[in-house]
This record gives C-alpha cells, sequence and structure tokens, in this order.
C-alpha cells in the first residue's frame, strides 16, 4: 500500500533529529510514486493542489533524495518517488561578505537550506538551445540543485567580472575563492 503525504511526513518526523535526517543512511523498500510534484518556481503540488503549508514542505524537502535521474522521499522505512519539473530546490536570496576574489555568496532556498557558492556547492548555467536563456543552479546538498530566481540571478550578475578561465575569457562571478564561469565573454555584446 502506498503512503500518503501525510503518513510520509508523520514518518519523516518521527525520524527527525536536530540537523537535517540522515536519508544517506536510509535505504527502505521502494513503494511506488505518489502524485506528489515540485514546479520550476519551488511550488510543491500533492494531488494536483499546492501544498500551502511552508513547514510541511520545509519537512519533505528535507527527506528529498536524488538517485541518478530520479527523485524520491525516504523516510526509514518506506521511499516513494515523485516528479521534479526542474530542480528540486528554488534559491531565492544570498549575501555577500567581503569583495572581488574573497567575497563569499551564501545561498537560501525557500525551504531554508543555506549553502556559500564555493568548491563543496558550486554554481552551473545550462543555456536553452533555441534563446540562449540562462538557467544558473546551485548545488545544495546530496546531489541537489537549486535553480536560483531571477532576481537573485540579475543581482548575481551583477558582481560579475571577466577572468581567464581554462584558456579563455569567460564572465563569471568569485565566491569561496574560486571563479564560476557564467558564460563566454565573446558571446557578449
Amino acid at each position: 500500500m502506498k503512503p500518503d503525504a501525510d503518513t510520509l511526513a508523520a514518518a519523516a518526523k518521527a525520524a527527525g533529529t536536530k540537523g537535517p535526517p540522515p536519508i544517506h543512511l536510509w535505504n527502505p523498500p521502494f513503494c511506488g510514486d505518489i502524485d506528489m510534484r515540485i514546479a520550476r518556481d519551488g511550488t510543491w503540488f500533492y494531488l494536483g493542489t499546492p501544498i500551502g503549508r511552508a513547514p510541511l514542505v520545509k519537512l519533505f524537502s528535507s527527506i528529498l533524495k536524488r538517485e541518478g535521474d530520479a527523485y524520491f522521499l525516504v523516510t526509514p522505512v518506506e521511499k516513494v518517488g515523485i516528479t521534479v519539473d526542474d530542480a528540486p530546490l528554488l534559491a531565492t536570496d544570498f549575501d555577500v561578505t567581503g569583495e572581488g576574489r574573497s567575497q563569499v555568496l551564501t545561498f537560501t532556498t525557500k525551504t531554508e537550506d543555506v549553502a556559500p557558492l564555493g568548491p563543496d556547492h558550486p554554481l552551473r548555467v545550462e543555456r536553452d538551445v533555441k534563446s540562449g536563456e540562462p538557467s544558473p543552479y546551485i548545488l545544495i546538498r546530496s546531489n541537489l540543485w537549486a535553480l536560483i530566481d531571477r532576481k537573485s540571478f540579475y543581482r548575481l550578475i551583477d558582481l560579475g567580472c571577466h577572468e581567464v578561465h581554462d584558456g579563455h575569457k569567460w564572465f563569471g562571478i568569485w565566491s569561496s575563492g574560486q571563479f564560476f564561469p557564467v558564460i563566454p565573454s565573446s558571446e557578449l555584446p
């Protein structure tokens, strides 16, 4: 029998301790897919209806796991598949400390995950094949990426500069002592 959202939430609460749950240690049997979806804008849906309770969404995000290209909600005793339209998390803001090459950009997601852009939390930018529109992402935790929202990306670009990276000139961002290329300088007007 497939669990419903209330059963999953109760199991996640029961398994929870201080700090993030140790989902990397949990390998329960697969119980099937449930009708839960994370939209590109970070909205979680259950049975086609948005989940409006932010604490419940935060709880579900704490038991989210990616295996290959599939996403699951995992408790110590069950694992169910869910649908993710793009990235499972959404970065909605960031703070900047320092300046230039020594600055550190620390991102916060809609579900209150916090990650400093750096070697353990890199940036990647994908571009739409047809429009060339960029989609920036930051690795938050355990192979879970967050799409960086548009307002934050525009703020991020304001902090960018041109650097030689892998033998080519790039426009990109410095954080935690590392340069993250965004777009080849030659492709900018």
